[in-house]
């Protein structure tokens, strides 16, 4: 099974969020000899395939990630859902982001089931959402209740995101910082420019807190996480003329934060500069950071499986944004993200490195053969 022309198949599906539009029968159609487990809910398609191969206490191993794709925009100069091959390149949107990673697991699988023998305490499993670039509320968080209800939550799992920088092998990701939103709402009391005394203009009451705010490091990091920061992304005011101070001033700002910081240290560092400032503010924790362990076997065995494949010793970190991987990790299932590079996700003209994606595979099928083996396996 050749991975490009899995990767040019699933391109070919225009799965924008939370569309499956039948992607999912596709890739039942590759693994036949695996067990499916549908678990959609409110619109959400997941679905689960494994197999067990018959040993008892099995270790049980997962691939996880996403089918759906950000919408396409417009400018690209490829039919987005093509599949095309350029130079090299196979382009479409999603190529990165993740269907390339997906044709090199699915393809890894394939060619590792067909030297397990029977009997061999593994279990080997794909989870699949099509909410990751969505809300994610009915998606892998919501699969893997199901799973649990079943008894099927996995070990260890690989989230094949574009983990890399600038060359396939050169990140792993072992955890993710947290999210916080938040929304800061400055209150005035509208009047006539001309009359300042008579009025509390919003804009001028923050103005001189806002070089403490925008950008502010809240912690310095630490040998796993980066210091988190906070970045404003919006600044909104509505006055019902050009000579009348506005009543209020929303700033909406995101915090990816380190464990060092927490919702709590955020709101009292908040409340601290704006303590003279006539304000409400509301935080949310979309998402908690996670750190998975350096040491463990999965880690040790992807490790090695990219310096023997592609000679190259790879970085530990926790770069980047979120992904479904938190979700693993709070089930109590020890995860990793590892996959293509990254430059071209969400863009015009996504698309990623043919050679990559062999290689990719050629690293997953690796890294299964070093699991089974080390698991004392028979593969």
């Amino acid at each position: 099974m050749n991975p490009v022309d899995v990767a040019q198949k699933l391109i070919t599906y225009e799965t924008i969020t939370p569309r499956e539009e039948g992607i999912y029968d596709y890739i039942r159609s590759l693994l036949p000899d695996f067990v499916a487990l549908r678990a959609d809910k409110e619109g959400v398609k997941n679905l689960f395939l494994y197999k067990d191969f018959g040993g008892a206490n099995p270790l049980h191993f997962c691939f996880a990630g996403h089918v759906d794709v950000v919408p396409v925009g417009e400018g690209w100069s490829i039919a987005p859902f093509s599949g095309k091959i350029l130079d090299r390149f196979l382009y479409g949107r999603g190529a990165q982001d993740m269907k390339g990673g997906i044709a090199a697991f699915i393809c890894a699988l394939k060619e590792f089931c067909a030297h397990v023998a029977p009997n061999t305490p593994l279990i080997l499993s794909i989870l699949l959402t099509s909410d990751e670039e969505g809300p994610a509320k009915f998606g892998t968080k919501h699969a893997l209740k199901v799973l649990q209800e079943k008894n099927l939550l996995p070990h260890f799992a690989l989230v094949a995101e574009p983990t890399c920088v600038r060359e396939l092998g050169d990140s792993v990701k072992i955890g993710r910082r947290g999210s916080i939103a938040g929304r800061l709402t400055i209150h005035g009391v509208p009047g006539h420019v001309a009359y300042p005394r008579t009025c509390l203009n919003p804009i001028q009451v923050i103005a001189d807190k806002l070089d403490l705010i925008a950008g502010a490091f809240l912690d310095d990091g630490d040998t796993d996480f980066e210091p988190s920061r906070l970045i404003i992304t919006s600044i909104q005011s509505h006055s019902s003329a050009e000579n009348v101070t506005p009543k209020t001033l929303d700033i909406i700002f995101n915090v990816r934060n380190s464990p060092i910081t927490t919702l709590k240290s955020l709101e009292n560092f908040l409340e601290v500069v704006l303590a003279k400032v006539p304000h409400d503010l509301h935080l949310k924790q979309n998402s908690a950071p996670f750190l998975s362990s350096k040491d463990s076997l999965l880690v040790a065995c992807l490790e090695q499986a990219i310096t023997e494949v592609l000679q190259i010793t790879p970085t530990l970190n926790t770069n980047g944004g979120t992904s479904d991987a938190r979700f693993l990790h709070a089930f109590g299932v020890e995860v990793v993200e590892f996959g293509l590079t990254g430059e071209r996700i969400h863009s015009i003209d996504e698309c990623l490195e043919i050679k990559q994606l062999e290689n990719l595979t050629q690293v997953l099928l690796r890294l299964l053969q070093l699991i089974s083996q080390k698991n004392g396996s028979k593969a």
